[in-house]
């Protein structure tokens, strides 16, 4: 009988049919009429026209890519300027840029961590902190979500090396972590805390410096933040930011540094031109905020249930993942696209419908998007 290596391939995808979890690839076209509320797009300034003039100018300079490694020929001048101007505007010592925050989560997990090391991940925490907790060589511990008590606790009992790690805001329903209780925590045990501020940089904290520069953590010895540049700064790439002596022990040990090509000089000129653009204009980040509150607002006024978002993330709650399906798919049909969560990307199996508070929407848009939700929301949606 021969052999079929790949079968259970199409048994999986039985199974992800039957259980109405099939994804797929929709390429959007360059021009599109669509409201969009599913991006990560959070100030609106991934087509500016000073930040795509910047990527543009970087790739006419640099090339259309890094060419190799960073500690070969992956690193410009410019990566260096961004990395300087990050570390300053968030308030911390020293940045050092990656290819994605993906890779930049990795990277601090595997580095700063041993085998003797504990690691405490937040229940609600991101899958590339998933991923690189269990590519380390500690051992994780996952604890409850936003429990700095837990976190506490287990320091104590471990009385070792140890790092907690945690999203500043988490992605599914736009909650913040309580970084001060954490942090208090940590410091309390000598133990590292490490904060994902993907979701807080450029919305959170004076002109939008972040959760940690909210919480007056950023710059502290034992606080390592990583961020991705492909959200409020609309470009691509990531960063970790903390201490100097980190981010050189980073250079020397992280395999997605050390390994993997440079940023292309586009995405860093391109996240370049967005951080300078918001030192300018500090109020797009309290806007976010400010239209995160007012779509929460509005949908729950018209009965909808909705997380109360922490910054720029609004969750809507649907009964089930083919409800919550069907429902992003009509509100596209309707010309808005809205993201959809559902198992197993989703903690606790509720599905729901995830929303961007773009700084740029206008009360119109912002019209446009609540009527769309309302009309199409399947029912009960609670």
């Amino acid at each position: 009988m021969s052999y079929a290596p790949f079968d259970w391939i199409d048994d999986e995808a039985r199974r992800r049919a039957d259980a109405g979890l099939v994804r797929t690839l929709r390429p959007r076209p360059a021009g599109t009429e669509v409201l969009d509320l599913a991006s990560n797009d959070y100030l609106g300034l991934s087509r500016h026209p000073e930040v795509t003039t910047a990527a543009a100018e970087a790739a006419r300079i640099w090339g259309a890519g890094a060419t190799g490694s960073r500690l070969v020929t992956g690193s410009t001048a410019l990566h260096a300027e961004l990395e300087h101007e990050l570390a300053a505007f968030c308030g911390f010592e020293a940045a050092l840029v990656f290819s994605s925050g993906y890779a930049a989560n990795l990277a601090a997990l595997t580095a700063l961590t041993g085998r003797d090391s504990l690691i405490l991940s937040d229940a609600g925490n991101h899958a590339s902190i998933v991923d690189g907790c269990r590519l380390s060589r500690g051992t994780t511990a996952v604890m409850p979500h936003a429990d700095p008590e837990a976190v506490r606790a287990a320091l104590q009992a471990h009385g070792g090396r140890a790092l907690a790690v945690t999203d500043s805001v988490f992605s599914v329903d736009g909650d913040a972590a309580p970084l001060a209780a954490l942090a208090a925590a940590c410091r309390d045990a000598g133990a590292a805390l490490l904060v994902d501020d993907a979701h807080g940089l450029g919305v959170l904290g004076d002109g939008g410096r972040g959760a940690l520069a909210a919480a007056g953590l950023a710059g502290g010895e034992g606080i390592v933040a990583t961020l991705t540049l492909s959200k409020s700064l609309g470009s691509q790439g990531g960063a970790v930011l903390g201490p100097a002596r980190v981010i050189r022990h980073l250079v020397n040990t992280a395999r997605t540094f050390i390994f993997d090509t440079g940023l292309a000089p586009a995405a860093v000129g391109g996240a370049l031109g967005a951080l300078r653009l918001l030192r300018r204009e500090p109020a797009r980040a309290a806007r976010a905020g400010a239209v995160a509150v007012e779509l929460h607002g509005r949908l729950t006024a018209a009965g909808l249930t909705a997380v109360r978002p922490d910054a720029a993330v609004v969750s809507v709650r649907a009964p089930s993942a083919e409800s919550a399906v069907r429902w992003a798919a009509e509100c596209r049909a309707a010309g808005v696209a809205v993201g959809c969560f559902r198992p197993p990307s989703v903690p606790d199996g509720i599905s729901r419908l995830r929303l961007t508070a773009r700084a740029d929407l206008t009360g119109e848009q912002i019209g446009a998007a609540v009527g769309a939700l309302v009309a199409h929301a399947p029912l009960p949606v609670s």
